[in-house]
């Protein structure tokens, strides 16, 4: 009898351990599952992010100045630019038909863009954004080899802050604009970002 009741308790008290070590695997996987479900999510927020974001990246006004070749387009519809201009080392021309010749600190009516210090990115980075596909433009952004050293955040700040990215929403007379404003292309930028720098598939 005695043996039995000992039996019985030692079930029991291994029930209990049992049930102590599960709530205690509990306590610690849940918060982990949590966190590995959001940062998927958070991922797929970041990709669709910068797969809206790129209808901008991919509008004329950004891509006449980070084309495929080594020289700018003009327009809407990507035409070559007159006088063979070329990118040049520094991404400010060649001599003497450095970018600055024509383009100055302002629009001029009637006559070509400008704003200051405009220019293309530099021949040992050129930061081609033609022919790419919205994936191949979000891993060339995101990776520092690529991008001119830049990270998430120096990327989030070149489209904030400089004047050529910002021109883009004021090109002057004749020029369209990209549909999205600069505030919203920003605010998805800075998603892409802050949750990961996911690349859409």
């Amino acid at each position: 009898m005695a043996s039995k009741q000992n039996h019985e308790s030692m079930k029991i008290r291994s029930l209990v351990i049992f049930a102590v070590c599960l709530c205690m695997l509990f306590a610690v996987a849940w918060p982990l599952l949590n966190q590995v479900v959001a940062s998927d999510q958070d991922m797929v927020e970041s990709g669709k992010a910068f797969e809206e974001a790129a209808q901008v990246l991919f509008h004329p006004r950004c891509l006449n100045c980070h084309p495929a070749g080594d020289a700018p387009t003009n327009g809407d519809d990507l035409h070559p630019h007159k006088f063979n201009v070329k990118r040049g080392p520094e991404g400010k021309g060649v001599e003497p038909l450095n970018c600055t010749r024509c383009h100055g600190n302002a629009n001029k009516p009637g006559g070509p863009p400008g704003v200051a210090n405009w220019h293309m990115p530099p021949a040992n980075m050129p930061m081609v954004f033609q022919g790419r596909t919205v994936r191949e433009l979000c891993r060339q952004l995101k990776d520092p080899a690529l991008n001119g050293g830049r990270t998430g955040e120096q990327v989030i700040d070149h489209i904030d802050e400089d004047p050529l990215v910002l021109w883009g929403w004021n090109p002057g007379e004749g020029r369209t604009v990209p549909a999205m404003s600069h505030e919203e292309f920003s605010e998805k930028m800075h998603t892409w970002v802050e949750k990961g720098c996911a690349c859409p598939e």
